[in-house]
């Protein structure tokens, strides 16, 4: 690991990981709780314990690989029933209720997207769900602070050969410098991250310092679903469900302002649409920044 947080005591962010107890030596991809669920055909798989991370054999090879083909399956809509989109499925899903994980892109360096993101972060920055870490191995390439949170050990793996920090912990977690980062991101749907993006916010607010940013990524789509989930493979591997949630970018706004958030810009790159919040300070606590919109092409 090349680099650690601005704040953070870095005996903190290098730390050995909690012991964890895995069903098989030679399988680093449980985390925390839970093996692999087998495919049942005809049997949808059951409901994630409570509070049980989400565990995925797929999703770990698919970090040591780089590639896919990955998806989620939705199994359940607990909310309410679902409607189909304009987009021909269900939110994205397509009608096998499958929607693809983009992890070859996760995997690659940082595209014109990623880009316009990473020129808006002030440091030190913090990256919830931080994946392969391509985001926070590039903010250390151009020396700014970054910290990578992920609950997948390969994940983590990942991010630290690429030159990144990275812990193995849930966003709800404590975690290093709490209320004194710059910028956290939510990159990659990771807005879905215990599918209750309200108290997700929240949460993010207690992370970032006064006057702080978060970057949220958007689903393309126009939707606002609460999901139960999980990882599967074209082989139909797959990891225990788990709770997730997709918000386009009125969805995105309206949890946002729910939780105390100002909206200072919002913007589509590569059609990926990217909102900028801003915690307000404490001294301005009514003060209403500038609203701005771009659009970035390839």
């Amino acid at each position: 690991m090349s680099g650690t947080a601005v704040g953070v005591d870095s005996a903190v962010a290098e730390r050995p990981e909690p012991a964890v107890a895995e069903p098989r030596a030679e399988d680093p991809a449980v985390v925390r709780a839970g093996k692999r669920m087998p495919t049942l055909p005809g049997r949808p798989a059951g409901p994630a314990e409570p509070g049980a991370p989400w565990v995925g054999d797929p999703y770990a090879h698919a970090l040591r690989t780089g590639r896919g083909p990955l998806f989620l399956r939705r199994l359940s809509h607990p909310d309410r029933p679902d409607r189909p989109d304009d987009f021909g499925g269900f939110g994205g899903f397509d009608e096998e209720h499958m929607l693809p994980l983009d992890m070859e892109r996760w995997c690659a360096p940082p595209d014109a997207a990623d880009m316009s993101v990473l020129h808006r972060c002030t440091g030190p920055v913090l990256d919830v769900g931080c994946g392969p870490g391509r985001m926070v191995a590039a903010l250390a390439a151009r020396g700014v602070p970054a910290l990578g949170v992920d609950l997948s050990r390969d994940a983590v793996k990942r991010t630290r050969r690429s030159g990144g920090a990275a812990v193995r912990r849930s966003a709800f977690d404590r975690l290093p410098g709490e209320g004194r980062w710059g910028t956290v991101l939510l990159m990659d749907g990771n807005i879905g991250i215990g599918g209750d993006p309200a108290a997700l916010l929240r949460r993010m607010r207690e992370l970032v310092a006064p006057g702080g940013r978060l970057l949220a990524e958007a689903a393309p789509q126009d939707v606002d679903q609460r999901l139960t989930v999980h990882v599967e493979d074209t082989h139909g591997h797959h990891g225990r469900p788990f709770p997730w949630a997709r918000l386009g970018t009125t969805a995105l706004l309206n949890a946002a302002d729910s939780a105390g958030w100002i909206l200072t810009g919002r913007w589509t790159a590569e059609g990926r649409p990217f909102a900028e919040l801003r915690r307000r300070r404490a001294h301005h606590p009514d003060a209403q920044p500038p609203i701005t919109e771009r659009s970035h092409h390839s």
